[in-house]
């Protein structure tokens, strides 16, 4: 979920005038913390962001990256196990090849922020003649003796936040902390006044029947945080029929128990109730909107990074 910073850090260095150097996972043997199609972003004054381990291999790799930028040409270098830097270890014992692209003049970050901000699937191809972007989703390939690869991106997770109460604003704030996008749609005057100027959209509930007003794709997370269930079922029964790939609720069993029954008087299914996640969060009982939030936001990210989305797409 840290592909927009990197592209919008080499965006502005190619702005200031920059050479920048795209570096990617393409392989990982044995225990790793991060997969293929890990990027960071490099530029010729040592800056970068992006983070491909731990932080035992990023200075190495900000040296390498200049370097490459003095060849001018793209190479596959390993760290790590099997590496020709014996003194550049990884502590997991693991091993990784990662893709040096110089990107010159460029307009790759460009176009995948572009698919970024048009929540868009998008793929980046690397070969020797440089990286490119590629407007649809690809499964992940390597060809190390070609120096080739391929890595298909999602959007990220946008979090439609339904609700009133302080539990929105801290699931809000917590999302956009960790770089998540947001959507809130509340009944709640103080929750519209509080979040009005910031980077959220927010939209105001005035009628349970406002069902129109949701929007989803099948990178959604629906979000409902009502204390009062009675403004939460003609928009729960839209938003499970709309694209989403988790759909959660506030409340113990017994507020959720008169929920479903009331779904199911609305016509949706079974196997469409029992993929909600009701109590939600990976621990439940939180009492406070902070712990909530927490709880919640885990649950999400974790069903985000479990989703097999090329298979539910497909």
């Amino acid at each position: 979920m840290n592909f927009r910073y990197v592209f919008e850090f080499l965006q502005d260095r190619r702005a200031a005038g920059m050479d920048t150097v795209l570096v990617t996972v393409c392989a990982v043997e044995g225990s790793s913390m991060r997969n293929p199609g890990t990027i960071m972003g490099v530029a010729e004054d040592g800056s970068y962001a992006g983070s491909l381990s731990g932080g035992c291999i990023e200075a190495a790799v900000v040296a390498e990256a200049v370097d490459t930028l003095r060849s001018g040409e793209p190479r596959i270098v390993r760290f790590g196990a099997g590496s020709r830097y014996i003194d550049i270890k990884l502590p997991c014992g693991g091993g990784l090849d990662l893709h040096f692209q110089p990107l010159g003049a460029s307009d790759l970050a460009e176009r995948c922020l572009q698919s970024i901000a048009d929540r868009e699937p998008f793929s980046m191809a690397l070969a020797q003649e440089g990286a490119s972007h590629l407007s649809d989703w690809r499964a992940p390939s390597y060809d190390a003796s070609a120096g080739e690869a391929v890595f298909g991106h999602w959007p990220e997770p946008l979090l439609a936040i339904v609700g009133h109460g302080a539990g929105v604003e801290a699931l809000e704030r917590m999302a956009s902390t960790m770089g998540c996008i947001s959507r809130v749609y509340t009944p709640d005057e103080r929750v519209v006044d509080a979040l009005r100027n910031g980077p959220t959209e927010v939209i105001g509930l005035e009628r349970t029947s406002e069902t129109g007003l949701l929007q989803s794709d099948p990178w959604t997370a629906f979000v409902f945080l009502f204390h009062d269930h009675d403004w939460e079922i003609d928009l729960m029964a839209r938003a499970i029929e709309l694209p989403h790939f988790y759909l959660g609720a506030m409340g113990g069993r017994k507020a959720h128990a008169v929920r479903s029954e009331a779904l199911r008087a609305r016509g949706i299914s079974e196997e469409q109730l029992s993929a909600m996640k009701a109590p939600i969060g990976v621990f439940h009982s939180s009492r406070d909107p902070q712990t909530l939030a927490l709880s919640t936001l885990a649950e999400i990210i974790r069903t985000y990074q479990d989703t097999d989305f090329g298979k539910a797409l497909g």
